[in-house]
């Protein structure tokens, strides 16, 4: 059940109308999780630049997977079942390709050693070892790439946060609980 109530379109606050008046015209609607996190302009427009300069780092396939990975690690239903959805019909990833990526790995052996590494850095809180940093270099990832990796696993870790304590009402199909997949 919803801890907070998501705003309607007269309730939202001046400062963060902008954002989430783009958010809705590039998606077709407005999602339950930006009409609330829309109530401090503070953080929801924090949050919009970080995404939006991150849709800049690696290629959507990566960035989606990474977000399944992490959302999978937090436990954030909400945003798997967004990330779900936008890998599928935005990334292009095949269901058993979704459900990899929830367990960590993909595919791709490149984007495989990022998207086991940010789950590494997710479950570790940052503490991987030099072995984990040596592997993703490995794979073909510069340091600036291993620090947008390092941002995304940020940047959703905050969305799940946000999700998990505020718990939205989903606005996309819902997806198998991980004890099933």
């Amino acid at each position: 059940m919803p801890r907070t109530t998501a705003l309607k379109p007269e309730q939202v606050p001046a400062d963060s109308k902008p954002t989430l008046d783009a958010f809705t015209k590039n998606i077709g609607f407005t999602p339950t999780m930006m009409a609330t996190f829309a109530k401090s302009p503070i953080a929801f427009n924090a949050w919009a630049t970080l995404l939006g300069s991150l849709s800049k780092a690696l290629d959507v396939k990566t960035r989606d997977s990474i977000g399944l990975a992490v959302s999978e690690v937090n436990a954030c239903n909400y945003c798997l079942t967004v990330h779900s959805f936008t890998a599928q019909h935005m990334a292009k990833l095949s269901p058993e390709e979704i459900i990899l990526a929830r367990k960590g790995h993909a595919t791709d052996p490149q984007r495989d050693a990022a998207v086991q590494f940010a789950r590494k850095v997710i479950e570790t809180r940052g503490l991987v070892t030099d072995a984990d940093l040596e592997a993703v270099r490995d794979a073909g990832y510069t340091d600036a790439n291993v620090m947008e990796i390092v941002a995304l696993v940020a940047m959703y870790s905050l969305t799940n946060f946000f999700n998990n304590v505020f718990n939205p009402e989903k606005d996309f199909p819902a997806v198998t609980p991980a004890g099933l997949i």
